[in-house]
């Protein structure tokens, strides 16, 4: 009886299990599947934990962060003074596809929705070169950072950096990388400019636009940052920025509007600051109304990793995805939806973009990727776009070209040690780097031995006492100048010239300091000083290579020295690409895209960078990560780099679109196509190679509008144009043509931007400065290009700077 009732029992629960895997085969067979069914249909049957998982990422493996044990609950992490919020437990059961990315989505498979992977990376990729039990390596390009691929002002060479970028990117496995990034250079001391394109936004969003298409035409997403207003590093993740609604939209959202309508990039990443009060990832205004009304944005609004306070308010405002994710986001998104803080449709229309994006990745498409892309070509590309992207200030006597095969007495650490990028989530894994040193050598060059190794023993030397970095976020000290007091008459006799590299290095989580920064330190004015003094004693040149992110002081020392090449940072190849420009195998077409100043005290934002700090709350500490509640007020309003000085008649140092060639150029025959404005407008120039050797020219267009009912700029960029490389003798037709869009202010009274009635001067020549010729035209009444809604309203009143 006993074994007949287990037999019995055994044979029920042998019809129990296939009766709940017939049930589950079912329920997968009529589950909608992503690709198959319609988006509304796959939305509909999620259930709403599913929708709060999907908005909300995997989590955040730390490198070299243990995994938990089996059952326990994964826990916060401490950074810095910052707790990261603990994973879902997810993130440590499912494999990384790619090891060193950033984040990852949820994956809900029954629906056959695949979790997309993210990285890092606006200058390359940001992944794991080396992983556990295996050979390979996974090293990516170091392309040039965003600084000199605006100074080419050059969008059809931006694009193709875009589509080596972008091969990478889908052949590593990644299906969007989180950048590039196109916040405005609005203080020279801002940590992650070199990140950043300009202090112009038509210079920020057509760079943007460029590098998106060339890495979206891969099939592979871009996620363009940060948005907005976020323009320093100090207290980022808690500063509240003032500002009014025109200076957002005429200058800290224009960049971004116009590589919106450009390029459609497949996701935007809201920034960490505040705008008036409220965190940008928790505006609606700003996520929803702005971006995706008014722009027409199709693709998805990420925060930046952990940005934000409140993932209901995110959610609300349109933010469609919380990275890189937490459960207590999901779950407090559940509670939203049920207590009715958030509705069934908001969610759902953020889970529809989500799902939108999936369907375009190339995980949904099952793209077998190769983990082996073309890094050779690609670093000919990097070398290629570096060369065409360095910017020749001073070349007194024709010091350059330098001819192949001379001697030259190569001083400064960074000529040994040369810096391809900057540091934080902008920095990437290489397989090399090749230093100015190495560069000049495979030119031809002969470098000085005794001095080159002299600098190599003491750079190894430094570096091997030199503490590991504590975190990410904190890069190795700066080695101190090695003194070449010694030995620089010694050198003066032996080589044909001397070549001085001043290196300047900053990135995520802090911004420089004025003093022995955006100043040169006692011993770099030393080093100028006195080899310059000991080579002229000799009737020798002397060449300064500036190794820099973002901008510096040259006034007080450039007189010492007889050639300036700013070669920003350069990517893997920067060696090679500096020696291409000095030996004049490229010639030097690089126009400054941000102002360098004489002073630190001419720049219009001095005296409110980074913004003041307030009061702690009771009971809170201070946070290194988080930083301290503060504010900054953007009083300078419109007057942003070249608008400030050309309207105040302050001198810079260099002005924007300042760049010399080894050649020389005249523009003539500017040329409007009618006296008067009628939708739209036409301007010619001519321009010719009058020089001896082949070279390129930027041609710049500026538009001086009138300003009797509003307060405007002395001038603002409305078109810019490179030439071909021209042969001596050589000239290229020119044509930019004007919309009515580019002669509107911001009315902020009206919510209106309005082409004003009366006289438009067009200046056009090759810098800010140098302007060839003046044109003008009529327009006979206002035109109102533009209606929007109120937004973004500071809670205070905002000074701002006047030009009247």
């Amino acid at each position: 009886m006993r074994s007949s009732y287990k037999s019995v029992l055994a044979a029920l629960i042998v019809l129990f299990s296939l009766f709940v895997l017939n049930v589950h085969a079912q329920d997968k067979k009529q589950a909608p599947q992503l690709g198959k069914a319609s988006l509304k249909q796959v939305i509909s049957a999620m259930t709403l934990e599913e929708k709060s998982k999907l908005v909300v990422g995997m989590g955040f493996k730390m490198p070299g962060m243990p995994a938990p044990k089996k059952g326990e609950k994964p826990k916060s992490v401490d950074i810095g003074g910052f707790k990261l919020p603990p994973s879902d437990p997810e993130a440590y059961d499912v494999p990384e596809k790619v090891p060193g990315a950033a984040g990852r989505t949820h994956a809900i498979l029954r629906l056959g929705i695949p979790s997309i992977t993210v990285s890092d990376g606006p200058a390359g990729l940001r992944i794991e070169p080396k992983r556990p039990n295996d050979p390979n390596t996974y090293y990516a390009t170091a392309f040039p950072v965003a600084t000199l691929l605006a100074s080419s002002w050059d969008t059809s060479l931006v694009r193709k950096v875009g589509v080596a970028f972008g091969n990478e990117i889908r052949e590593y496995g990644v299906d969007i990388i989180l950048g590039p990034a196109l916040n405005i250079h609005r203080n020279p001391l801002g940590g992650r400019n070199f990140e950043y394109y300009s202090e112009d936004p038509l210079i920020a969003g057509s760079m943007t636009a460029a590098i998106v298409k060339g890495i979206q035409s891969n099939g592979v997403g871009t996620s363009i940052k940060h948005y907005a207003a976020n323009n320093q590093e100090t207290n980022r993740n808690s500063i509240n920025t003032i500002v009014s609604e025109r200076t957002m939209r005429e200058i800290y959202l224009k960049g971004f509007s116009i590589a919106v309508k450009a390029s459609q990039p497949w996701t935007v990443m809201s920034s960490y600051n505040k705008v008036n009060g409220t965190y940008t990832s928790e505006r609606r205004d700003l996520q929803t109304d702005i971006l995706k009304r008014e722009w027409g944005f199709k693709g998805l609004v990420m925060t930046d990793w952990f940005g934000g306070h409140d993932a209901v308010a995110q959610m609300n405002a349109g933010n469609d995805l919380l990275m890189p994710g937490n459960p207590d986001q999901s779950a407090a998104i559940v509670a939203a939806v049920k207590d009715g803080t958030l509705s069934m449709d908001q969610l759902d229309a953020n889970v529809k973009r989500i799902l939108e994006i999936i369907l375009k990745s190339p995980t949904f498409r099952g793209y077998k990727y190769s983990n082996k892309p073309d890094l050779k070509g690609h670093a000919r590309v990097s070398r290629m776009a570096a060369a065409q992207g360095m910017v020749l200030l001073r070349n007194d006597s024709e010091t350059l070209p330098l001819a192949k095969g001379k001697r030259v007495a190569v001083f400064g650490n960074t000529s040994y040690n040369i810096i391809a990028g900057g540091t934080g989530s902008g920095d990437v894994n290489k397989a090399y780097t090749i230093s100015l040193v190495q560069g000049l050598s495979n030119a031809g060059y002969k470098v000085q031995e005794e001095l080159a190794k002299s600098y190599t023993d003491y750079i190894a030397d430094a570096k091997a006492k030199q503490p590991k970095s504590r975190n990410f976020f904190t890069p190795p000290p700066v080695i101190p100048e090695m003194d070449v007091n010694s030995l620089v008459n010694q050198e003066a006799d032996g080589a044909d010239a001397a070549i001085i590299t001043i290196g300047r290095n900053a990135g995520e989580g802090a911004d420089r300091k004025v003093d022995n920064d955006f100043n040169l330190s006692d011993a770099e004015k030393g080093l100028i000083n006195g080899v310059s003094n000991a080579f002229h004693a000799k009737g020798k040149k002397v060449i300064v290579i500036l190794n820099i992110g973002g901008v510096i002081e040259v006034a007080s020392w450039r007189d010492s020295v007889d050639g300036i090449l700013l070669a920003w940072q350069p990517g893997l190849e920067a060696g090679n690409a500096i020696a291409d420009v000095l030996s004049g195998s490229v010639n030097p077409s690089g126009k400054l895209a941000t102002t360098f100043p004489v002073d630190y005290k001419d720049v219009p934002s001095a005296n409110n960078f980074p913004g003041k700090e307030l009061p702690l709350p009771a009971g809170q500490t201070p946070s290194p990560m988080m930083g301290r509640p503060s504010e900054v007020t953007y009083q300078e309003g419109i007057y942003v780099g070249y608008r400030y000085y050309d309207s105040f008649k302050i001198k810079p140092a260099y002005e924007f679109g300042y760049g010399l060639s080894y050649t020389k150029f005249k523009i003539s025959d500017v040329k409007v196509s009618s006296p008067d404005f009628k939708g739209s407008i036409t301007v010619k120039a001519t321009v010719k190679n009058t020089g001896s050797l082949s070279g390129k020219e930027v041609v710049q267009l500026y538009l001086s509008a009138p300003h009797d009912n509003i307060d405007k700029p002395e001038q603002e960029l409305k078109g810019f144009a490179k030439t071909n490389l021209l042969a001596p003798g050589q000239s290229q037709f020119i044509v930019f043509t004007l919309h009515a869009s580019d002669l509107a202010s911001f009315y902020t009274d009206k919510s209106e931007w309005i082409a004003d009635a009366g006289e438009y001067k067009v200046n056009v020549g090759t810098s800010s400065k140098d302007i060839a010729k003046t044109v003008s035209f009529k327009l006979a009444s206002d035109i109102v290009t533009e209606k929007t809604h109120a937004s973004l309203t500071p809670q205070v009143p905002v000074d701002e700077l006047k030009n009247k």
